[in-house]
């Protein structure tokens, strides 16, 4: 049902702004790509009853709902929707009503919902300034050849001191390395937002390091523009940098970061919190992050706390 189209901007505007608050709050893709679909169904639902807001909505109405995706086919097989299908469905009206209660909006959606007994907490990892500078220590061991640990510490230096996304990351050209100016060229963010990242002089080391003595080797019998190049001498992949960082990890053999289960994306989670613990202006952290709203740096001010 992703496919549904949304004509209301107050509803595409809630979908991107629930999306970001998850992948913020470290879930995993899956949840980050599933619920929000889940909840474009339920938008589009409330379309075809005449609304425009979520204001407008009774709970009355959201039983509707759940009686009409209890009635609706299957429409990748034969019958009506399974009670696994119907359950992430409820899901993500719950969370889409944490997300709803968390930005002080009040919500007709009290319909109660059956969870499991005694559920799993939901955590984000987020790594301390000590265990970054572990990282960084252990780029030096990584692994045997200094090429691929000069660029393990270049990727580290982009992912968290820059706080890239990784398909920003995947992106990057040489040429997008501007050291005269001591910035990154974001050319292909989110929503294909552009953005300039600052770099500071231990940063600065580190890209002129790899791209001068590591990249050439990773590249020496043909052209490439892409910053980081795979042994294969083509652009690194996201699967290949979340290799790397899983070897990086290893590599500190502390158990506390080990067990943390860390992404490349909890990396950006851990700059932009140590940067307001650092009282960094929020308005700043936005434009770092390339975010569109203030709305969601703010979900950063909820993980300080959690660390606190």
């Amino acid at each position: 049902m992703k496919k549904l189209k949304l004509e209301h901007h107050n509803f595409k505007y809630l979908l991107e702004a629930f999306k970001d608050w998850l992948d913020i709050l470290g879930y995993a893709a899956t949840t980050v790509y599933n619920l929000p679909n889940h909840l474009q169904e339920f938008f589009h639902w409330l379309e075809k009853q005449g609304h425009s807001s979520i204001h407008t909505i009774t709970v009355q109405e959201v039983k509707s709902y759940y009686q009409y995706l209890q009635q609706r086919a299957n429409q990748t097989q034969h019958g009506a929707l399974s009670k696994s299908y119907l359950n992430k469905h409820q899901q993500a009206l719950k969370k889409f009503r944490d997300y709803l209660i968390q930005h002080n909006v009040k919500t007709p959606l009290r319909v109660h919902l059956k969870t499991e007994a005694n559920p799993t907490p939901e955590k984000t990892n987020i790594l301390s300034q000590p265990e970054i500078k572990e990282l960084f220590i252990a780029t030096s061991y990584s692994h045997p050849e200094k090429r691929i640990r000069l660029r393990d510490k270049a990727i580290l230096t982009i992912c968290y001191s820059c706080g890239l996304r990784r398909n920003e990351a995947v992106s990057l050209d040489v040429k997008d390395v501007l050291f005269d100016k001591e910035r990154v060229y974001v050319r292909k963010g989110k929503n294909y937002k552009e953005r300039f990242v600052p770099l500071n002089a231990y940063n600065l080391r580190v890209l002129e390091e790899y791209i001068y003595d590591a990249r050439p080797e990773f590249c020496y019998n043909t052209a490439c523009e892409a910053l980081f190049v795979s042994q294969q001498q083509k652009r690194l992949q996201g699967n290949s940098f979340a290799n790397r960082l899983k070897a990086m990890v290893e590599a500190t053999q502390n158990p506390n970061i080990i067990d943390k289960g860390i992404t490349l994306h909890t990396l950006r989670h851990s700059i932009a919190t140590h940067l307001l613990q650092r009282k960094v202006p929020l308005e700043s952290i936005k434009s770092f992050l390339g975010h569109t709203s203030l709305e969601s740096t703010q979900i950063y001010t909820h993980l300080v706390k959690e660390q606190g």
